[in-house]
């Protein structure tokens, strides 16, 4: 008997022992364990929802710095062409000026070929003549260089054809004869040369 009632005391010993444990696990009829799972739920919920707007916030970032590496890009290009323009318009800030003074150098050339008709008036296209050279050797420093086309093939970025003729001695399409002189200036053609050209067609 005494075996027996040293069981059931073990037994009920066991039992004070898990209410002590339902009692401090649950508390108003709500168990601390869901409480605290809830909560480790509620806090993955908020980490995820932070992680999503971290995101949303790096691509914000990164689109914002192509955006701005494009703009920069933009700018580099657009100063480069305004000093490109700038340059140009320097470079040939002269050009109406020389080409109002072409004609003045035409002219010299058509008196200075009097010469060779008229012996009389020599020593006064002498004078000519060093006026004449004096003023192509300025243009020159300003960059005018006088279009070689005589005997060339016709080329009509260069030449302009004013006049064809048959010449059977001399290849198809060749320059015979500089009627007006063409010029560049700094590389760019300012005037092209109006010439005579061969068509044996």
């Amino acid at each position: 008997m005494e075996k027996k009632n040293k069981k059931e005391e073990v037994k009920e010993e066991q039992k004070e022992v898990q209410q002590q444990e339902k009692q401090c696990c649950c508390k108003d009829g709500v168990c601390k364990m869901e409480a605290h799972q809830d909560a480790e739920e509620k806090i993955d919920d908020n980490t995820f929802e932070e992680s999503e707007e971290v995101l949303i916030l790096k691509d914000n970032i990164a689109n914002l710095e192509e955006k701005l590496k494009a703009s920069h890009a933009e700018l580099i290009n657009y100063r480069k062409r305004k000093d490109e323009e700038v340059e140009n318009r320097l470079k040939f800030a002269n050009q109406d000026l020389i080409l109002e003074i072409l004609p003045i150098l035409d002219n010299f050339e058509r008196a200075i070929k009097l010469q060779k008709a008229d012996d009389s008036i020599k020593k006064f296209l002498d004078g000519f003549m060093m006026i004449y050279n004096s003023l192509k050797e300025t243009l020159k420093k300003y960059g005018v260089e006088e279009i070689d086309c005589l005997d060339k093939e016709f080329d009509h970025n260069f030449h302009q054809a004013m006049l064809v003729d048959k010449d059977e001695t001399k290849p198809n399409n060749i320059v015979l004869e500089v009627l007006i002189k063409g010029y560049t200036l700094k590389g760019r053609i300012i005037r092209p040369a109006s010439v005579k050209v061969n068509k044996l067609d």
